[in-house]
């Protein structure tokens, strides 16, 4: 089990502390980590509790949400852009941007296909906070702090599930057109933050082994997948490219 510090605990440090829910390896944290984990950077693990107002933690970093990076006493990094920019400039290599603008475009705008406002986890996510007649009373109010946090009234959840497959169905094709020209990557042919990305959110299909990545029972029944639209979509190689970007670059187990 990683080691947590609290906020109060955190703030006087100086280096690079991040701010991630305890005890869940959800997708937003675990592309940051595995970030500073390709990177090598050390860093301190603050912790946030899932679907909770911390007041010491909005004094700090503006925000009760996780991931936020926080270097010495530069102001807090909770947008993905943000962060992984730092990361480059605190470890320039292994680069995980292209140096060419195009390609940098094109990984950037991949990135945010699966992890920015109404991509790929953002629309799971709005799946998976809905509440139903029996969900248990802890979970209930969990999940609705959340959706009240999260959620976007015009995008339903049979929308967000045709948004998932839009972009599970590009990725695919994506891989496949890779694999063919000799490339285990989505863009080029070596490792970029689109890989991560991918490969950490792809747990809100089909999580990794319990002996792999240890997760509470509820959500792990909660983030594999059992909607038809999503299984139409989901192409063996997604779940292939996941794996083999954990087994070549990342941590296993996943320490949460």
């Amino acid at each position: 089990m990683a080691h947590y510090l609290s906020v109060e605990e955190a703030i006087p440090l100086r280096g690079l502390r991040l701010v991630l829910t305890r005890g869940v390896p959800g997708p937003w944290g675990e592309a940051a980590k595995a970030i500073l984990h390709v990177k090598k950077i050390p860093y301190a693990k603050v912790a946030q509790i899932a679907g909770e107002n911390d007041a010491a933690l909005m004094r700090w970093t503006g925000a009760a949400n996780a991931p936020t990076a926080i270097y010495d006493d530069e102001r807090p990094r909770s947008e993905r852009h943000a962060l992984l920019h730092l990361a480059e400039r605190l470890a320039p290599n292994p680069p995980l941007l292209p140096s060419e603008l195009e390609a940098r475009a094109l990984c950037l705008g991949l990135t945010n296909e699966v992890a920015g406002e109404l991509g790929f986890g953002w629309c799971r996510r709005l799946m998976l906070l809905q509440v139903g007649p029996n969900t248990p009373p802890a979970m209930r109010a969990m999940l609705e702090t959340l959706a009240a946090r999260y959620a976007s009234p015009d995008f339903s959840p049979a929308r967000a599930a045709e948004r998932c497959a839009e972009i599970m169905r590009a990725f695919a094709l994506r891989l496949h057109a890779q694999r063919k020209r000799g490339s285990d990557y989505l863009l080029g042919d070596s490792l970029t933050v689109a890989d991560l990305t991918w490969a950490t959110f792809a747990v809100m299909l089909k999580p990794l082994p319990e002996e792999l990545c240890p997760m509470n029972p509820g959500q792990r029944a909660m983030y594999s997948v059992r909607d038809p639209v999503l299984l139409d979509a989901l192409d063996p190689v997604l779940l292939e490219h996941r794996d083999l970007v954990y087994q070549r670059h990342l941590e296993l187990p996943v320490d949460v």
